[in-house]
């Protein structure tokens, strides 16, 4: 069981994979999950527009798309995250990039470990437990 980062269109971000990969674990811990096999790829806009169509026929940009494979308490996906999306989004909402990007790697673990952001009051929610999870990132993802 591992945690895999994959760059397909694009180079890979510059984070610390490692310290990435046990703060991904310690979070899903606090929500009484094991982090099975999980991958993260990263990639542009124009693929992740592909993958929304083919995949979910959704005909829009995104940052992040989830494929859950989660058994029981062992959670494990494929997390399609475009970088393009995160470095608008950091200029959108006024934070740096290393910031939304680590915000987006924990949003999918979050939807893994089934915290949903689409229905009334879920996106609060949601960023409420990225918050929380953003707090306890390691120093050196900093």
């Amino acid at each position: 069981m591992a945690i895999f980062f994959y760059a397909e269109d694009t180079e890979l971000p510059a984070i610390n994979q490692e310290a990435v990969a046990g703060w991904v674990r310690e979070v899903a811990r606090t929500y009484g999950k094991r982090v099975g096999d999980v991958s993260y790829i990263f990639c542009s806009d124009a693929k992740i527009l592909e993958v929304n169509r083919q995949y979910l026929q959704h005909d829009y940009y995104t940052d992040i798309i989830t494929f859950d494979y989660t058994a029981g308490n062992r959670i494990g996906g494929d997390l399609f995250i475009s970088l393009d999306t995160v470095r608008t989004n950091a200029e959108k909402f006024h934070t740096s990039y290393n910031e939304e990007l680590h915000r987006t790697i924990i949003h999918g673990i979050l939807h893994l470990c089934g915290i949903n952001d689409k229905g009334p009051g879920e996106r609060e929610i949601m960023e409420a437990n990225e918050n929380r999870a953003l707090a306890i990132l390691p120093d050196e993802c900093k």
